[in-house]
């Protein structure tokens, strides 16, 4: 749907349109003068590689073919997009040319405008990028358009507002509305065809036989069987279309499981139980507690007061906050589904689009209309917490949600191997072309020259034609230079491969009886190459559950269970160490110390009313507490632990249940919300005995600014503090202050103007806030612990001594995501952060600019570059993505260690990615849980997703399915590491073994007269890579292991032999390939001398003839090839002995069963007479003796050549593990743990600050004064809003305060204040 002022194709375009685009020459002549990037400097001095448009399909350069474009759209967007993922910035220095056929045939090429602007948080509303990408095979949109002739996307304008109507599914069908059906698939039954093929055949391999197959049909050109190629390359099509479809049956399965999820939607006056994929537009459906969204809905109303709802969005933007959602008024009330059967009316909302934080959207009830907003709109794949349920009515279903439109359709990805060796192939095909062309122009002048040839009666022969004759002759005959087995042995060792990894019980997670999957088998070997890993936090690295695990009060230090060693201690008059609980709770009550005592219970009374928590009685005396944020409802719940339960909240006041059983109750004054900013919270309370005390918990940096004079516990404290961050946990300070009753009276005055004022509202109120945070109190601090999942920190440690860098990008903020990174080890205390926090683009352009800059005078080393990290939230990013920064961000993450980008949405997850993936020749992984990390990991070379908390969408949409974050480190050090070493030697072998026998073709053309006679029998050639030789490498492929298990984990620098290409290289390849040419000529010549002087005799005095010399070649260059794969082996299993010795053994059975029994059958009819001659010759064996240890010898001696005297790095690891040699190291763990913690004190004193998760979402005092947990639900579960009772609360409100009523106490209320039966005057009894 582009603008109008967009160029229109015409509507009769062909299919597909490719253009061929050759790669503009790039400049890199040096530079002589000191590096300073400067605004008026091109940012391409500092990378200038991949500027191949990624929407081009480059048969040499392109590395994943994704459907990104809508070959069927009659309108084509040609300016820059912000919504389209996959637009290339072009090269700074030159403009992209047109392509070949676009220059031909007279077409302009689309060009991208330089004056794009970036939105980072969303994209504009009307995006077609998705629809384009996931419509490109869409069977139905074809079916319409081309057979129908309907364009079903012409009906619809972006233009104009979508029409819904309520409780009228009629209606709501005439517009033809997507349905909730949602598809992870790469292939449907009208679309695996074409995709598979195109797949396939862009392989040129495949290509090349196909034209072999159509060139051995053409009569009296091949000198082979005519069907010997056709019917093998159909085997390697059956065999890769059954694993493609295995595999997408393993992805239509799960997508199958959600479709089927149960949901209750509403059908005359009754919720009804049906499945997600029958919700239609228009629907009104019932959302229970702790239940996923099916689709985007607006929510009519809840069980909370005034339509409230609580929504976790951490499945789409990985925020662990809650969300509060609200109804609109006039439909708060229809909590009865028979009242919901009567609204009717019709709601007017904007078209589907990608943007996450925004909707537009008018209801019409009557003559009502009503807005709209993002606050009434709950977004499919959020989950609904802290409510019992809701109703809503569905905006937008299946492929046209919110979160479906920040994905992008299943891509087809191809792996780097696969790219090399498809340009190998080019190279050995124009090999192949000097080889024919030299045979072919042989036999012209032979044909022409020679006088000895009279008997062939060539006169008149038109040396054109023959010459094309000779040339397809010869195309055919050394056709099998390029091995056709090679591309299903692959697949099967890929698949294999997977499956074993799918075996691995070290990669099975038993908790949630999750083993892993391998969705993708064809990128196994990809796991061995990955230089860069970009995760997600919320679910991934963390397990999202907050854990109250430590305190500090009055300069002591508790802990639930006392580590090792910590107990306390005083050393230099400092106590250090802990001390339990339990020692907490003696003190608590013993009364030795009533100050101590005063200030712990100060202590645990703040954790137990100083916040927004909701309690709710779940029965037999358990409290569920529900907390807007994770951090808040575990202090709440730690307070409860130790004794300080908070048992009821009303609109004025909160109680609180003491171990000892006497309850307190807690008069409610005001709140002074947390946000940002302020990085605090407080709360003003009249206490039992009258007094008037305030109670602040915050960042240490701003409650200890805030301090009296008087303060006895600081510094204790702050040595607490210090420790906590060492260990990464999430920390925060608790103050108070007794307010005198004159100063709250007039500040309150203060406080009020700013709540009502309609100016800068917000700003006033921290105003206020200031006036009365002052002079605190410290009392102690809270430590939590963000739970990590196990073994996170070893896993990342490890992977990024494997040399592979990792970037965090999460949702979360920043002070949170750099505590993260240092608990798990991410990043380590003597790391300098690089941060970039900027809040327009041309701050983000300088502060980037000055990083550079300043990396470059200095002249770093890789050590020092090792002690960087960078850190950029998510408004910078925006900016740094831009096509004039996004080299910047490139050059400063690449010479970083670690990268964390924090505030990020799941859009700008998928552009990071993509960024890097084409601006760099490196492997990618990108790993997950949430929906909001598919775009993510389906940009990603590898996509890996975690079967979670936050869902099954990211597991479904990975290419590799693992149940944790710890699975990753044997997933790429051992398997990615096995996988890529086989794999390599796998195809190297498979390249060799065919030049080594097809090559004797080639030499005897000059022995033959270029005549095109083949040495051996057709069908028999066909068995070498059908029987005899297609064990060696599956085996290989499969079981072989150059180092161990235990070993590559030991040594996980092993895992750089993979990035640095150490076993697959063109170098490499080419070696083989020469090593090849050298053991045909060793076998071609060595067996013309055996043979040459006729002395392989049979009975009777008879010589051997073409076809028996032909087998002797055949034996000797199976034996020669067979002797190479024992050589490269490098672990002997039963299944090597049964393909190295196996296949040479069942090749001296099948040869005399066949060439005795199958010429009476007119098949080879050549080898009449040949088996006798051939086994009864001493020749032959001797041949058989003499020629492999001959061509092997070079072998053997540049094989122990390396070893002995140049020996890698896995070479030395193979020795220990042959001789079983201890790596014996220095124990200097506890010296490393003690230098360790020096570091994080020393790094916390010079950076200190807090890592507390805190709701920031405005109201919330408006919101918790709706509560009353005393009060019980109705009927439908719904709670009424308590702050409307002038009744309740002990008729306690903040007027009470001001002295304008007097507190009523003891008196007693009917449990219907407004019965007939009860006047107001019999209640006051006046």
């Amino acid at each position: 749907m582009g603008s109008d002022n967009h160029p229109q194709k015409k509507a009769d375009d062909t299919l597909f349109d490719i253009d061929f685009v050759s790669p503009e020459p790039m400049n890199s002549a040096p530079t002589t003068k000191p590096f300073r990037v400067t605004d008026d400097e091109s940012i391409s001095n500092i990378n200038r590689d991949h500027v191949m448009p990624e929407e081009t399909i480059n048969f040499d350069k392109s590395d994943n073919i994704i459907n990104d474009e809508n070959p069927f759209n009659d309108q084509r967007t040609v300016d820059w997009d912000t919504n389209h993922l996959d637009v290339h910035e072009p090269d700074f220095s030159s403009t992209h040319k047109n392509g070949f056929f676009s220059r031909l045939f007279g077409r302009k090429s689309a060009s991208v405008s330089q004056n794009n602007t970036y939105n980072s948080v969303t994209t504009s509303d009307f995006d077609d990028s998705y629809t384009n990408s996931r419509d490109q095979f869409n069977i139905k949109i074809l079916f319409n358009k081309y057979i129908l002739r309907k364009n079903i996307s012409d009906s619809i304008d972006a233009t104009k507002p979508r029409i819904i109507n309520m409780n009228d599914r009629q209606s709501n069908g005439e517009f033809s509305y997507c349905d909730n059906h949602i598809s992870t698939t790469k292939y449907n039954v009208a679309t695996f065809l074409p995709k598979f093929l195109f797949q396939e055949f862009s392989k040129y391999a495949n290509l090349f036989f196909l034209c072999t197959s159509a060139i051995q049909q053409v009569p009296n050109v091949s000198p082979t069987n005519r069907y010997t190629t056709i019917l093998t390359l159909m085997c390697v099509l059956i065999v890769s279309a059954m694993k493609e479809i295995i595999e997408d049956t393993k992805r239509a399965t799960s997508d199958k499981e959600l479709n089927n999820s149960s949901v209750e939607i509403y059908n005359d006056g009754e919720f009804i139980k049906k499945r997600w994929i029958d919700i239609k537009v228009g629907d009104i459906i019932k959302v229970n507690s702790e239940e996923a969204i099916p689709a985007d809905l607006i929510i009519l109303s809840s069980s909370e007061p005034e339509g409230l709802c609580y929504i976790e969005t951490a499945n789409l933007d990985g925020e662990t906050n809650l969300k509060i959602k609200q109804s609109k008024t006039e439909t708060s009330n229809f909590i009865d589904s028979r009242q919901l059967k009567s609204l009717n009316g019709k709601i007017l909302s904007e078209q589907p689009n990608s943007s996450l934080y925004t909707y537009e959207g008018t209801m019409e009830l009557g003559n009502q209309k009503i807005p709209l907003s993002p606050e009434q709109m709950i977004l499919r794949g959020a989950t609904l917490r802290n409510t019992a349920w809701i109703t809503g009515l569905v905006i937008f279903t299946g492929h046209e949600t919110k979160l479906m439109r920040n994905a992008t359709a299943t891509p087809i990805k191809r792996t780097a191997v696969e790219r090399v060796i498809n340009m190998q192939i080019i190279a050995l095909f124009g090999v192949l072309i000097v080889l024919i062309l030299i045979s072919s122009i042989g036999n012209v002048i032979m044909s022409s020259a020679s006088k000895n040839l009279s008997y062939l009666y060539l006169e008149g022969t038109s040396k054109v034609g023959l010459f094309f004759k000779d040339f397809l002759t010869f195309w055919i005959l050394f056709s099998n230079l390029v091995p056709i087995s090679l591309f299903v042995t692959v697949e099967l060792i890929k698949y294999y491969q997977a499956f074993m990894i799918g075996s691995d019980l070290d990669l099975y997670y038993e908790e949630t009886d999750t083993p892993t999957v391998v969705r993708t088998s064809s990128l196994v070997e990809e796991l061995g190459q990955i230089e860069y890993i970009f995760s997600d936090k919320t679910g991934t690295l963390t397990r999202n559950i907050m854990e109250y695990k430590s305190c500090s009060i009055a300069g002591h230090c508790y802990i639930e269970t006392i580590p090792e060693d910590r107990k306390a201690s005083i050393e230099d008059g400092i106590e250090i160490g802990y001390r339990s609980f339990e020692d907490m709770k003696k003190r608590l009550h013993d009364g030795n110390d009533a100050e101590e005592a005063h200030t712990i219970d100060m202590f645990l009374t703040l954790l137990a009313i100083c916040h927004t928590v909701i309690p709710e009685d779940i029965g037999n005396g358990q409290i569920k507490y529900q907390a807007a944020s994770p951090d808040e409802g575990a202090l709440v719940q730690g307070a409860s632990d130790l004794g300080y339960k908070f048992i009821i909240r009303k609109p004025n006041s909160v109680t609180v249940l003491i171990d000892s059983g006497e309850e307190k109750q807690f008069e409610l004054l005001n709140i002074c919300e947390f946000n940002s900013t302020r990085k605090r919270m407080s709360a003003i309370f009249r206490f039992p005995d009258g007094s008037i005390k305030l109670l602040c918990k915050g960042a240490d940096t701003v409650i200890l600014e805030r301090l009296g004079p008087n303060n006895t516990y600081v510094e204790l404290t702050t040595r607490h503090l210090e420790d906590y961050a060492s260990e990464g946990l999430r920390t925060l300070c608790l103050a108070y202050r007794d307010i005198p009753e004159q100063e709250y009276t007039s500040w309150k005055v203060t406080y009020d103007e700013a709540a009502t004022t309609m100016e800068n509202r917000s700003d006033k109120l921290d105003a206020a806030a200031e006036l009365i945070e002052k002079d605190l109190t410290m009392i102690g601090a809270t430590a939590i612990e963000d739970k990590l999942q196990d073994e996170v920190p070893d896993t990342i440690h490890t992977l990024q001594q494997a040399g592979i860098k990792i970037w965090v990008l999460t949702g979360d903020r920043q002070e949170t995501a750099i505590n993260i990174g240092m608990s798990c080890r991410l990043l380590a205390e003597d790391m300098n952060l690089l941060i970039v926090n900027e809040e327009t683009k041309e701050d983000t352009r300088n502060n980037l600019m000055e990083k550079i800059n300043a990396l470059h005078e200095h002249d770093i080393s890789e050590h020092e570059r090792d002690t960087l990290a960078l850190v950029i939230d998510g408004k910078s990013l925006g900016f740094a993505l831009e096509q004039d920064l996004e080299d910047y961000l490139l050059y400063v993450g690449k010479l970083c260690k670690a990268v964390i980008c924090c505030r990020v949405s799941p859009l700008q997850k998928a552009l990071v990615v993509k960024m890097v993936k084409r601006k760099t020749s490196s492997l990618l992984l990108a790993i997950g849980d949430g929906a909001n990390d598919v775009s993510m990991i389906q940009a990603a070379h590898v996509g890996v997703g975690i079967s979670g908390m936050e869902g099954m969408q990211a597991a479904r949409s990975a290419d590799i399915a693992i149940g944790q974050f710890k699975f990753l480190k044997k997933l790429l050090i051992v398997h990615g590491s096995w996988s890529y070493q086989r794999i390599s030697m796998a195809i190297l072998y498979s390249f060799y073994k065919n030049t080594a026998l097809y090559m004797t073709q080639f030499w005897y053309v000059f022995a033959n007269g270029f005549s095109g006679q083949s040495i051996m029998e057709s069908w028999t050639m066909s068995f070498y890579n059908l029987f005899f030789t297609v064990l060696p490498p599956f085996v290989m492929g499969v079981f072989d292991q150059f180092v161990s298990s235990r070993l590559l984990e030991r040594y996980p620098q092993l895992y750089k032999l993979g990035q640095k290409g150490q076993f697959f290289s063109v170098t490499i390849f080419w070696s083989w390939i020469i090593n090849g040419f050298y053991h045909s000529a060793v076998v071609f010549i060595g067996t013309i001398l055996f043979y040459r002087y006729g002395s392989a005799l049979n009975m009777h005095g008879e010589v051997a003839d073409h076809w028996t010399w032909g087998v002797s070649i055949y034996t000797t260059s199976i034996l020669i090839v067979l002797g190479k794969a024992a050589l490269i082996t490098n672990q002997w299993t039963k299944f090597t002995f049964l393909a190295i010795p196996g296949s040479f053994i069942f090749w001296l059975v099948f040869f005399p069963i066949y060439g005795s029994i199958f010429p009476y059958a007119s098949i080879s009819r050549e080898y009449f007479g040949v088996v006798p001659h051939t086994y009864r010759s001493g020749v032959f064996w001797l041949t058989l003796l003499v020629l492999p240890i001959f061509a092997l010898l070079r072998d053997f001696a540049w094989k122990y050549y390396r070893r002995m005297y140049v020996p890698e790095t896995y070479h030395l690891v193979q020795e220990m593990q042959k001789y079983n040699i201890n790596d014996y190291r220095p124990h200097i763990q506890h010296f490393q743990d003690a230098i360790r913690k020096v570091r994080q004190v020393q790094r916390m004193k010079k950076q200190r600050g807090f890592a507390f998760s805190q709701a920031e979402e405005g109201g919330q005092e408006k919101i918790i004064r709706m509560y009353d947990t005393t009060l019980k639900r109705g009927k439908f579960g719904e709670l009424a809003d308590a702050s409307t009772n002038v009744f309740g609360d002990n008729a306690v409100n903040n007027d009470t305060l001001t002295g304008n009523y007097e507190v009523v106490d003891n008196i007693s209320l009917p449990d219907n204040p407004f019965a007939d039966t009860t006047t107001q005057k019999d209640l006051f009894d006046i």
